[in-house]
């Protein structure tokens, strides 16, 4: 039997998942993205997990898609590549996106296509400061997907987002830290200890106020003013009826430690 294309292990609070396609620089099969929508829907129902670091094995990230997966003799008709985006590419980042508790991403190498668009789904990313990034759709003729035409001029403003598809241009981890890409880069060594560890941390935190942040961002990229303050309000009024906002305040007078439960 083939090794699992993705690994999903849990432990004190944090569900890590692991691309585990290290000889293919971890591209997207059918099999894989079966593999991790069934790893995401698995932790969105465990209310165990807290906190979701995302990660590659081997030398690479995520190369984006597989082209030998899609691959056709001469003469045969090509794929319809919408087809995969619907079933496939968009049920993913919208899983992603729609998981209630903070998801880290450690870039371990390259994240080209699909899995560079997967990366910036993420809430946190931390890069090794030998990891990239590639808008590599334009090299093979296509648009870029995954959310990336949303995700990337929001982070790096319209004309770099689109220098960044239309060229192709590689981007070092230092240079997407500086553009406001990612969060952090790290020494290679150091990346996935710092990952856990940051993980770990986000397990502990009132886990249904992050997941409330997240939703305010989201939202944020299309409000009017108006209408985010509105939410904001809305917002607040189910944070401040959770049992770790109460324990934040017992906490902060009683000047102690908060124990957040995630409620």
């Amino acid at each position: 039997m083939s090794d699992p294309t993705v690994l999903l292990d849990r432990a004190d609070g944090v569900a890590t998942i692991t691309l585990n396609r290290p000889d293919k620089l971890n591209s997207f099969t059918v099999e894989m993205h079966a593999a991790l929508a069934e790893a995401l829907a698995a932790v969105a129902a465990d209310e165990t997990v807290r906190c979701t670091l995302m990660t590659g094995a081997g030398r690479g990230f995520c190369a984006g898609q597989d082209l030998n997966d899609r691959a056709v003799a001469p003469g045969e008709t090509m794929p319809d590549i919408a087809e995969s985006i619907e079933a496939r590419y968009n049920p993913m980042i919208r899983a992603v996106r729609d998981l209630r508790m903070p998801v880290i991403c450690a870039v371990n190498g390259v994240a080209a296509g699909a899995g560079a668009n997967l990366a910036f789904a993420c809430d946190i990313v931390l890069a090794a400061r030998s990891a990239s990034f590639i808008q590599a759709f334009c090299k093979i003729g296509l648009v870029p997907d995954s959310g990336g035409t949303w995700t990337l001029p929001r982070l790096v403003g319209p004309a770099r987002a689109a220098g960044l598809m239309m060229l192709g241009d590689k981007v070092p981890a230092e240079q997407a830290a500086q553009w406001g890409m990612i969060w952090r880069v790290v020494d290679d060594e150091a990346l996935m200890d710092e990952a856990r560890g940051l993980a770990r941390h986000l397990a502990t935190q009132p886990t249904t106020g992050l997941a409330l942040i997240k939703q305010a961002l989201a939202a944020s990229a299309t409000n009017t003013l108006d209408e985010q303050l509105d939410l904001e309000r809305d917002l607040q009024r189910r944070a401040g009826a959770t049992d770790d906002y109460a324990e934040g305040v017992r906490a902060f007078l009683a000047k102690r430690p908060p124990a957040f439960t995630g409620r």
